[in-house]
């Protein structure tokens, strides 16, 4: 690894730790000629699939896209940067692991929304609007009482669960 600071090729790793939900390790670096310290990221560089787009066309993945997308959906929302990164790499490993050379942009878009409706239900409904090409109102509407029902039906289920665990003898 060459120093940023003098660009001597002579390094050595001091500290070397997982980053990214174990995505990436994290390795510091000391510079044996100049002795300034610097980091480091190293991640396996892995084929992803071609995104079909809706006119057809296929364009590579490309992750700032994703990421710009997750920045303006959640703009002014209070989600972890953290939070963020970890569901972008679940994205990607989902990617890794979907066995295809191509994936349809509907589809990623789908897995997008999964994960915003995780994250923030506000942010998860503004991609959807852009997403879906809401045409009004009653759109929206639709969309959040979905939302709601959805997230009152998974509380029923914590509510039987947590019963049922009560009922049972210890």
């Amino acid at each position: 690894m060459r120093c940023p600071f003098c660009e001597a090729e002579d390094t050595k790793v001091i500290d070397s730790r997982l980053a990214s939900a174990g995505a990436s390790v994290r390795r510091r670096r000391e510079c044996l000629n100049c002795n300034e310290r610097f980091t480091t990221f190293e991640t396996a560089e892995l084929a992803l699939p071609r995104i079909i787009k809706n006119d057809a066309k296929h364009e590579p993945f490309d992750e700032e896209k994703l990421k710009r997308g997750f920045a303006r959906a959640l703009e002014k929302r209070p989600v972890a940067y953290d939070d963020i990164d970890s569901a972008i790499n679940r994205i990607k490993q989902r990617l890794h692991t979907c066995g295809e050379r191509e994936l349809s942009s509907r589809t990623l878009g789908e897995w997008v929304m999964e994960e915003l409706r995780q994250l923030d239900e506000v942010a998860y409904v503004r991609f959807a609007s852009v997403y879906r090409s809401f045409q009004d109102i009653n759109a929206f509407q639709e969309e959040i009482e979905r939302l709601q029902n959805e997230v009152a039906v998974d509380a029923d289920k914590s509510v039987v669960l947590l019963a049922g665990r009560r009922n049972k003898p210890s």
